[in-house]
């Protein structure tokens, strides 16, 4: 009798989790990639208000893409909406390094979640992350030439990186 509360208790606990978020399935991500498509030619045609609607849309649908983040971030700076800018690279951050815990035997992730910090102005925080990934992958030839040929510095003082970095 007293396993039945507790089993309730813990039905309730995981329906509750699950309530909100959304399983990114494969036709999600379709759909996702076709609106990331569609807003890349809206920004080849520099309507960037219909890019930032068209990312908006492709994040709701692929919250766990990092890439997806930054274009949002990069257009609504573009906009002047420094504040959704920050939310969008902040969020850039979370699911480079989220996608990195889940598989960190791709260390590239690592170096994207470096550029989403250094969007947000954060530069102490991006070298703090690059080191630890130098000591956590010594043999990663990548992360080495990054470190070695100061490519953080060299991307920050970059006039088009300027543009949409905090």
């Amino acid at each position: 009798m007293k396993t039945l509360p507790l089993m309730l208790v813990c039905v309730a606990l995981l329906v509750l989790t699950a309530c909100g978020r959304k399983a990114v399935t494969p036709l999600r991500r379709k759909t996702a990639a076709n609106l990331v498509s569609e807003a890349q030619f809206a920004i080849n045609m520099r309507d960037y208000a219909r890019a930032e609607g068209l990312f908006a849309k492709a994040v709701e649908a692929c919250p766990d893409m990092g890439d997806y983040w930054v274009n949002l971030g990069a257009m609504r700076k573009r906009l002047n909406n420094r504040s959704g800018a920050e939310k969008a690279y902040e969020h850039a951050a979370d699911a480079f390094q989220d996608a990195y815990k889940l598989d960190p035997k791709q260390p590239e992730l690592v170096l994207q979640q470096v550029y989403a910090l250094a969007l947000l102005g954060r530069i102490d925080d991006a070298r703090s992350v690059l080191e630890k990934a130098r000591k956590n992958h010594p043999d990663n030839r990548g992360i080495r030439l990054f470190v070695e040929n100061r490519q953080l510095d060299r991307i920050t003082e970059d006039p088009a990186f300027k543009e949409l970095a905090l």
